[in-house]
């Protein structure tokens, strides 16, 4: 055996410092040995994928839980909302229950609703109205006994606030004592307040009449106008009273709106104006001029006798199948009869001296003021 030589002890050296700075790479399949720091490499970044994986895998999950869900809720939306919905209807229908308790004032109006009805069939119907009344009350006449044109036309601005039987009562001894207009207006307003006093507002009243009687002295030569801008002149002279003169002491025509005339006319829905000075022109649309004198004593007869404000007498009316509002008021027959009045209910009317026509249907002249009523017959008759 050969010794080593210095050259072949170096080069023995030099593969063994190799061999030590660089170890060998271990063969395919082979594990790392646990203690080196390859090996912890290798399992951080096998761990670490492992995690991104994960992460995608859950991702992806919750993007496919997401859409698989998301129609479900789409469908849960619909369904609550469609289960709610019904929910609702019952609050309307409450809403809807309480209505009438808001409107309890107007309640029995509307259990009659008013027709749709045109132009021309509203004319035909109100004009079919006053001819039936017309038959019902063939002896209507204005219900303040007069004599000429200026008793009427004091008349008339005493009947204010009171009824025609009280201005009846009442006017006898005014006019007994100041029979002219230039008698009224020398009065001492005292002496007609006394007379007045019955009327209600004998103050008031007492100082329209005697500046009435200077104008128509001062103005008119002691004659009533018979023209509507010069009798609106007149102390106390408005519209309705000048339509009272005008169509009853000189046969020109005109509409009286009193409160008889405005109730009726809605009721009949004629109109559903408010104010008088429009329901005039509304209801003077519907006839002809000629008629407007006439028309005025029928509806206000009506009102007076069975139309009236508090309990009309529905079921003894001779005009409800024409009237849509029919059932405000009684509709039995039988008690419908007893809430008549006047002629139709067999008691006295408002004039001392009513035509002979209205005595010749059975009415009945009225007491003077201070007598006692005169017998009428059972309540219901007529």
């Amino acid at each position: 055996m050969k010794k080593p030589t210095a050259e072949s002890g170096a080069a023995v050296k030099k593969t063994a410092a190799r061999g030590a700075a660089a170890p060998s790479a271990p063969a395919a399949g082979t594990a790392e040995p646990l203690g080196s720091a390859g090996a912890k490499r290798a399992t951080a970044k096998r761990a670490a994928a492992k995690t991104t994986a994960g992460k995608k895998t859950a991702a992806v999950k919750k993007t496919t839980a997401a859409k698989k869900t998301a129609p479900a809720k789409k469908a849960a939306v619909v369904r609550t909302t469609t289960k709610k919905a019904p929910a609702k209807k019952p609050a309307a229908k409450k809403a809807a229950a309480k209505k009438p308790a808001a409107t309890a004032g107007t309640a029995k109006a509307s259990a009659v609703p008013p027709r749709n009805e045109s132009r021309t069939a509203l004319v035909r119907r109100a004009r079919r109205i006053d001819r039936e009344l017309a038959e019902v009350y063939p002896y209507a006449h204005p219900e303040l006994d007069f004599e000429n044109p200026f008793q009427l036309v004091v008349a008339t601005v005493l009947s204010a606030q009171t009824t025609d039987l009280r201005v009846n009562q009442t006017t006898p001894a005014l006019f007994a004592r100041y029979p002219t207009p230039e008698d009224l207006a020398e009065a001492d307003p005292e002496k007609v307040e006394e007379i007045l006093r019955p009327t209600g507002f004998f103050r008031a009243k007492t100082r329209s009449v005697i500046g009435l009687a200077r104008a128509l002295r001062d103005d008119f030569g002691g004659e009533v106008p018979g023209r509507l801008e010069d009798l609106v002149k007149l102390p106390g002279v408005g519209r309705k009273t000048a339509f009272v003169v005008l169509g009853n002491a000189f046969g020109r025509p005109g509409i009286t709106v009193d409160t008889h005339f405005q109730r009726l006319v809605r009721r009949w829905r004629w109109t559903d104006e408010q104010e008088p000075d429009k329901i005039e022109a509304a209801v003077g649309g519907l006839f002809p001029k000629s008629d407007w004198t006439m028309l005025s004593h029928h509806v206000i007869f009506h009102g007076r006798r069975i139309c009236h404000a508090r309990k009309p007498a529905c079921g003894a009316c001779p005009i409800a199948p024409l009237c849509p509002s029919f059932g405000e008021g009684e509709t039995d027959p039988e008690k419908a009869r007893k809430l008549l009045k006047y002629e139709k209910g067999g008691f006295p009317g408002q004039r001392l001296n009513p035509p002979q026509a209205y005595l010749d249907a059975g009415g009945i002249a009225a007491p003077p003021l201070g007598a006692p009523a005169p017998d009428s017959p059972a309540r219901g008759a007529g």
